[in-house]
């Protein structure tokens, strides 16, 4: 059995041979098959209800060596989908304006089914005792995590944009400390280096607040405040409305536990803009 096979096909080509036990671990993977890297062997074993050693021979079974010799062929054989990738598929011509618009209404709609208000209570709560808040975001990410650090900061002192392009990442890294919170956005495609800053943060004591589009990763586990923004794969490039959304109202939220001191920064802020005189009056 070659590299150049999918997973998929590993399993399709030997699936009527398996035992009942390995079955179950078939459907298992690929039910989970675009979140296979966030789970360990355990992990799969307690879905499947089946050991870990049966888990083991399961993968052998499939051609590799071991579930790290799987782990590293998912790595290298499952690619992120690109915009390129879904005009391949889709063609250049865009869906109906209404029919775009509906799609980022049911997003929102998605979110609001899916979120608590104890949630985004508890994620106001790490952002208002934090020593310092601390944002990072990268590529699709960016946008949203400059978004955060542009409403918190109104908000309270010490808000940081990580990745703010100064080329600095490593010196803010080592400012963090523990009673500080990582407010992190994770999208596809996602980098590397996000889940090193993440881990650095982590073990450096922060708290993880994560506005994240897949339901299960290895960031996720991590996260004291979990917020799951899923996107819409009809459309070439993806969507960031609900998250856009949430971090809206994550503001509105962290600021009704900061009426006084938050008003008073608000009142700071304003004051100095009408020195500056740099706002042009509304229309």
């Amino acid at each position: 059995m070659t590299q150049t096979l999918t997973l998929h096909q590993r399993i399709q080509a030997q699936y009527q041979a398996l035992s009942l036990v390995d079955r179950k671990l078939a459907d298992v993977v690929l039910a989970h098959e675009k979140n296979l890297l966030a789970y360990s062997a355990t992990e799969l074993a307690a879905l499947a209800g089946v050991s870990k050693a049966s888990t083991a021979r399961f993968f052998k079974r499939l051609g590799f060596t071991d579930f790290q010799a799987f782990r590293q062929h998912q790595r290298q054989g499952t690619p992120q989908p690109s915009p390129l990738s879904r005009v391949a598929q889709q063609g250049l011509r865009a869906s109906p304006l209404q029919q775009h618009m509906a799609q980022d209404a049911q997003q929102l709609q998605a979110l609001a089914e899916s979120l608590s208000d104890a949630s985004v209570q508890q994620a106001a709560k790490l952002l208002v005792s934090a020593r310092r808040v601390w944002v990072v975001g990268y590529r699709n990410g960016y946008m949203a995590a400059f978004y955060a650090q542009a409403l918190l900061s109104q908000l309270r002192a010490e808000v940081r944009l990580l990745n703010e392009g100064a080329g600095e990442d490593a010196e803010r890294l080592a400012e963090i400390q523990s009673g500080d919170v990582l407010l992190a956005m994770d999208f596809r495609r996602r980098t590397r280096r996000l889940s090193q800053v993440v881990g650095i943060a982590c073990e450096a004591g922060a708290a993880l607040v994560l506005v994240s589009d897949a339901r299960v990763s290895a960031l996720s586990a991590r996260a004291q405040a979990l917020f799951i923004c899923p996107p819409q794969d009809e459309a070439i490039f993806d969507s960031y409305v609900g998250a856009i959304s949430l971090i809206n109202y994550l503001a509105t939220a962290t600021l009704a536990h900061l009426p006084k001191k938050a008003r008073a920064r608000m009142a700071a802020i304003e004051q100095v803009h009408a020195q500056l005189d740099d706002l042009e009056p509304s229309l």
